[in-house]
């Protein structure tokens, strides 16, 4: 049975603040909890309704499905809600492909970014102090346990860009086409902002700017989502890769 301090700590870490505080954060279902019970982060609680997961005894709590609802951030949830530990930031190491984020603020699209940098083999994403946090739930849930295996890193990016010493790509209306550019192998893809793209600040730092063409005789869409448009653009290097 679930103790209301129990519940308030698993409440306290739906807000930034809270998971700032405890350095503790949330992962619901099945799969996601199963992928990070595989990874390095170390678990601090499993409330579950069915004790499928492997993980040690002493940190698992078997409550009901109401309890499970009282605490859960889904409108249905699936068995299972856990608590991991917040580990401490490792540094991007530059070389190979780093996709770099620019005050990216839906969660969804973060979580979706991750999941591809995962399937491109992209091991380090860095993003401006004001995208949206990686431990968000929403973010967790959106990446399906792709966190496990991507490199989160949380940065100054002009400090970031100004230290650099690899080519860097940024995405914008009007530049090279993606699809006919040559794109090396290293380099790092700079993405911005939802409504706003790629801040001036930024912007000044990019040493090659691209764009992904727009086919549609009625050009009324003005830019693709970004989640899609990384999608585009990891694709585009990694086949680049092959074909060399």
């Amino acid at each position: 049975m679930l103790s209301k301090n129990q519940i308030k700590l698993v409440k306290s870490l739906s807000q930034k603040k809270g998971r700032q505080q405890n350095a503790l954060f949330i992962v619901e279902g099945i799969k996601g909890i199963s992928e990070f019970l595989k990874s390095d982060y170390r678990l601090k609680n499993l409330y579950t309704t069915d004790l499928i997961f492997e993980a040690p005894t002493h940190l698992i709590t078997k409550i009901s499905e109401t309890e499970l609802k009282k605490i859960s951030a889904l409108k249905n949830p699936n068995i299972g809600l856990a608590i991991f530990e917040i580990p401490e930031e490792k540094s991007a190491q530059q070389s190979g492909l780093t996709v770099v984020l620019d005050n990216v603020r839906d969660p969804g699209n973060l979580g979706t970014i991750i999941r591809l940098c995962d399937w491109f083999g992209i091991k380090n994403l860095v993003c401006s102090q004001n995208t949206v946090d990686c431990y968000n739930t929403k973010v967790v849930q959106a990446t399906m346990g792709s966190l496990t295996r991507v490199n989160v890193q949380y940065l100054d990016l002009i400090d970031y860009l100004e230290s650099s010493k690899t080519e860097v790509f940024g995405t914008f209306l009007t530049g090279e086409n993606i699809y006919t550019t040559n794109l090396p192998p290293n380099g790092i893809i700079v993405l911005g902002n939802e409504a706003n793209g790629i801040s001036e600040a930024v912007e000044a730092h990019v040493t090659r700017k691209v764009t992904i063409p727009q086919f549609g005789e009625i050009k009324d869409t003005e830019s693709l989502n970004v989640a899609n448009a990384t999608a585009i653009l990891l694709s585009e290097f990694r086949r680049r890769t092959i074909e060399m």
